[in-house]
């Protein structure tokens, strides 16, 4: 267990991004929970607010069972993070809670099914699906280990989070600077061309935007590139 938090510490430092981070923990999932003939399959997905969901798998199989949740809307995985509890599926043919789902998960050769929501320290929810091609193939002693494992990968992707946050706060506040000098040089180009103040360019860069139903640093940009040769593009708007 030890060696799984170590793991798990440098995965958070050398992921390049939450995506890569969520691959590598599946896997160390499935890896660390197999037993000999019964290979698990690991996807874990991640709702964040205002973010794109994030799902990630240590094969295609649990990718594609992944997949199929959220086009059907419903099955083990989805309904422990909506519950916040544990969902046990022991025998995926005989369970009748999700039929649409049940049926096709059968179909790709899964006996059973075990998700286990992850408890976040962050406005995140997260859940750990783990896939068995038996039937009962999560046994008692199975279902503690994975318990045990989720707790510990639960705290790792708290800081995952925390630094993804970071980063996305970084490229949003770098995309944000690169439109506002992009439309800073356009205003210039405007006051030098027109002969007119600061607030009389932006008026006619917020006409000029208007008029042609693009976003303003998307004029500007247009603009700009008018100055280069590149294009032309009108400075001057009637009332």
């Amino acid at each position: 267990m030890d060696e799984f938090v170590l793991h798990l510490q440098d995965l958070v430092l050398a992921s390049s991004d939450l995506r890569e981070f969520l691959t590598d923990t599946a896997t160390i999932f499935a890896v660390q929970l197999s037993q000999p003939g019964n290979h698990l399959s690991c996807g874990i997905t991640v709702v964040r607010q205002k973010r794109p969901v994030a799902d990630a798998s240590s094969d295609t199989r649990a990718r594609t069972l992944n997949e199929l949740q959220k086009s059907v809307g419903d099955g083990p995985g989805l309904t422990a993070l909506r519950t916040e509890t544990m969902v046990h599926v022991p025998d995926l043919e005989a369970d009748r809670r999700w039929p649409k789902y049940n049926q096709t998960a059968g179909e790709a050769g899964i006996g059973s099914i075990l998700a286990l929501p992850m408890r976040l320290q962050t406005s995140a929810q997260a859940v750990v699906n783990l896939y068995s091609p038996t039937t009962h193939g999560f046994p008692h002693h199975g279902i503690d280990a994975a318990v045990e494992l989720t707790g510990i990968a639960a705290k790792a992707l708290d800081l995952a989070l925390n630094i993804a946050q970071l980063r996305d706060a970084r490229d949003d506040l770098s995309a944000a600077l690169k439109s506002r000098t992009v439309i800073d040089t356009a205003i210039g180009a405007i006051m030098a061309q027109n002969r007119c103040n600061r607030d009389a360019a932006f008026q006619i860069l917020v006409k000029a935007s208007s008029y042609r139903n693009i976003k303003l640093k998307e004029v500007a940009a247009i603009i700009i590139s008018g100055i280069g040769g590149e294009r032309e593009f009108p400075t001057t708007y009637d009332e």
